[in-house]
């Protein structure tokens, strides 16, 4: 069992106890935790889901907190500045589907909910002194994102000091026997063995999950860094944002997202990139909505990429949902009324990098006249977004 757990760790803390609590045949309590900071849920996180769900599978007991509470701080973890503050409302508004996308991982019948709220909204200001008492300005300087920012002089506020202790005392709170969590968390999860032991209580094992690089094949997957892919976007933009990924990325996101082998890994490597790259965008799609879903996404990328034809199921528009003017209008206002794209200056970027077609037709200036016309429109813009325009 525990050559099972150990597959694709980064690091397992606590290795030896671990595997005398695995021998007593009872259910272990695992541990992770989740900051509600945006609405959505991004493949880094399914990491560690997939690492979750693995000890469901094994027979131990997943304890899943949303940190409610803890987002009040912000996670200070792998940061150069503090985090923006986010309000209770607005917590409450990301957490809100939260349950949801994680089930599309765990099982949902064999998964504890717990909001750290429960217990640290009912703490008083001494119970916060006494926690704080746990640790020292020294140890929290030995995190280096901490000891980074004080050598710099970047602000380093006090409440941010406090998010280790927090996050350790939710273990405390559940008695957890192992926390699983990014390997930028491993100091919050250390804090948690110091506070169970402080308490007299068994250390929970750490088992840290290497953190997933993003679309752009160099920085961890974030928000952020605008480099994600969120368990709820569309069939299409999954696979697509998965078909963007360079050769090298797509082994890291077999080997951590589908949890392929290494020897199968080794066996696809002699097969063509663009087909095992494909594979990987229909298998992960498949996982989030469903097989046939998945399938049809591979058609319709085939059709569009490999045999260079339209989708079918692009997005459909009349002229006068469009446009306000009767029979003509700019390209650049009719693409930023269909709500497809981020501003009119990303069309603009789009159009003067030629990623325009108009049935066909490559548009290079985002201030041409079309007109209302008898023939549908089909516009092309990048890649992956096309939609049909009719006549009123």
């Amino acid at each position: 069992m525990i050559q099972t757990i150990l597959n694709n760790t980064d690091t397992l803390i606590g290795q030896e106890s671990l595997e005398e609590k695995l021998k007593s045949g009872r259910p272990l309590r695992i541990k992770l935790g989740v900051d509600p900071t945006r609405p959505d849920l991004t493949f880094g996180h399914l990491v560690v889901f997939n690492k979750l769900r693995q000890f469901q599978e094994l027979g131990h007991e997943a304890n899943l907190i949303i940190g409610d509470f803890t987002t009040l701080i912000g996670d200070p973890s792998g940061r150069s500045s503090t985090r923006p503050v986010l309000t209770k409302d607005e917590i409450k508004e990301n957490a809100k589907t939260y349950l949801d996308q994680a089930f599309k991982i765990l099982d949902k019948n064999k998964t504890k909910v717990h909001y750290n709220s429960d217990w640290f909204g009912k703490m008083g200001f001494e119970d916060c002194l006494q926690l704080a008492r746990k640790m020292t300005v020294a140890r929290m300087l030995e995190r280096d994102d901490f000891s980074k920012r004080f050598a710099s002089n970047a602000p380093i506020s006090i409440i941010e000091f406090l998010y280790p202790l927090i996050q350790g005392y939710d273990s405390l709170i559940l008695d957890a026997d192992v926390e699983i969590g990014g390997t930028d968390q491993l100091f919050n999860m250390l804090v948690g063995r110091t506070l169970q032991k402080d308490a007299g209580k068994s250390e929970q094992a750490v088992i840290t999950m290497p953190l997933l690089v993003g679309l752009d094949g160099t920085k961890k997957m974030s928000k952020s860094a605008d480099n994600y892919i969120a368990f709820t976007d569309s069939p299409k933009d999954m696979f697509g944002k998965i078909m963007s990924i360079d050769d090298t990325t797509m082994w890291t996101y077999h080997q951590l997202l589908l949890e392929t082998s290494e020897d199968d890994i080794e066996a696809m490597k002699q097969e063509h990139p663009m087909q095992t790259k494909k594979d990987l965008a229909k298998s992960l799609v498949s996982r989030f909505y469903s097989e046939s879903v998945g399938e049809n996404e591979l058609a319709q990328f085939e059709q569009v990429f490999s045999k260079n034809k339209v989708p079918d199921d692009m997005p459909t528009f009349t002229w006068d949902a469009l446009s306000e003017n009767p029979e003509e209008d700019l390209i650049i206002n009719i693409m930023h009324e269909t709500k497809l794209f981020e501003s009119k200056g990303a069309i603009r970027r789009l159009i003067a990098q030629g990623g325009v077609k108009i049935n066909g037709e490559k548009m290079t200036d985002p201030q041409k006249v079309i007109k209302d016309s008898e023939d549908a429109l089909v516009i092309q813009a990048g890649k992956r977004i096309f939609f049909k325009l009719l006549k009123k």
